[in-house]
């Protein structure tokens, strides 16, 4: 082979390579391990909106960073494993999108920045020891800082089934902000004159006998508490709850969508954005016990009119002037 030719071959060689290989000529590309709890097609919306926040701040997967996402499909027995597997793969940091997650990696990648994209309430749960000043490795996002967010949803709840004296609080017993956050709806059930049902539900092959139970004890109203599992399964739980004819809050608009009556809460996929921009300060060189722990300013009140109309609630005008949306 003449020089010409030769020269020719590398041309072609290396023009098929991938930019992100290009990346690494001019220094390392990070890696940014990311676990989401549920399946792919759970909430593909939430892993778009972190892709998106990370290209607008210049990240972009496979040009100048890998993005290794790992899916546990609602196994939390999983999550050991898939740490593990993205600590071997070397990642710079990794991204939770869990309470759950985050102590998996929590447990395992002590020595490896945490971004949290969701957590229930990261304080009360003991991820970090301060939102201002977290310290160790982990910061990110939670959902409140307190479980007296869980007795607001309660009244909204009470709003739109005032009739209601028998209410269920659907919780997950994995989920360690949730024993909090029971206490605080008994309180404030006592207030409004209703009693609360604890339901506990850890895995999703439990949902219907969890359901029968409502039925069985007469329930006339569902709070749904802020769960990534639960995030997972809100199809099968909105399907039940309607076959049931029981009103029910969610603490995601998602639940909603797929045509649950109600929720309140924050945004998600806008909780994955702003994880993003703190993914941005780290691989630019800040620490995450630096970085505070941040919290949704907005909440969103977002109603199903048409599940309304099927369930013959009628939804209060004050309600629906506070609503940030209505569907119809």
């Amino acid at each position: 082979m003449d020089r010409r030719s030769f020269v020719g071959a590398v041309a072609c060689v290396l023009l098929s390579l991938p930019v992100a290989v290009e990346a690494q000529q001019a220094g390392k590309v990070p890696r940014i391990g990311f676990l989401q709890q549920n399946s792919a097609e759970a909430s593909p919306h939430l892993v778009a909106a972190f892709r998106q926040a990370l290209g607008e701040h210049g990240w972009v997967d496979g040009r100048n960073v890998v993005l290794d996402i790992r899916y546990a499909d609602g196994k939390v027995d999983r999550f050991p494993a898939l740490v593990a597997e993205l600590i071997h793969l070397k990642s710079d940091l990794i991204v939770t999108t869990s309470s759950a997650t985050t102590w998996a990696a929590k447990d395992i990648a002590q020595s490896v920045p945490v971004v949290m994209a969701a957590s229930a309430d990261a304080l009360g749960e003991g991820l970090v020891t301060s939102l201002a000043h977290p310290g160790g490795n982990i910061t990110g996002m939670t959902f409140i800082a307190g479980p007296e967010f869980a007795g607001k949803q309660l009244q909204l709840l009470k709003e739109v089934a005032p009739a209601a004296s028998r209410v269920a609080v659907l919780t997950n017993p994995t989920n360690r902000s949730h024993a909090a956050f029971a206490r605080e709806v008994k309180a404030a059930a006592r207030s409004l004159g209703a009693q609360v049902q604890v339901l506990e539900v850890p895995r999703p092959d439990q949902l219907d006998s969890a359901f029968a139970a409502m039925t069985k004890d007469h329930v006339a109203a569902l709070l749904v508490l802020t769960d990534s599992m639960f995030v997972g399964q809100r199809q099968r739980i909105v399907d039940l709850a309607a076959r049931g004819r029981i009103p029910a809050l969610y603490s995601q608009k998602e639940f909603v969508v797929d045509g649950g009556l109600i929720s309140y809460g924050p945004n998600l996929a806008e909780m994955f954005r702003r994880a993003a921009i703190q993914v941005d300060k780290i691989l630019r060189g800040a620490k995450p016990g630096d970085l505070p722990v941040e919290q949704p300013t907005t909440f969103e009140l977002v109603i199903n009119l048409k599940t309304a109309k099927s369930l013959g609630i009628t939804i209060p005008k004050d309600m629906l002037l506070r609503a940030n949306e209505a569907m119809q």
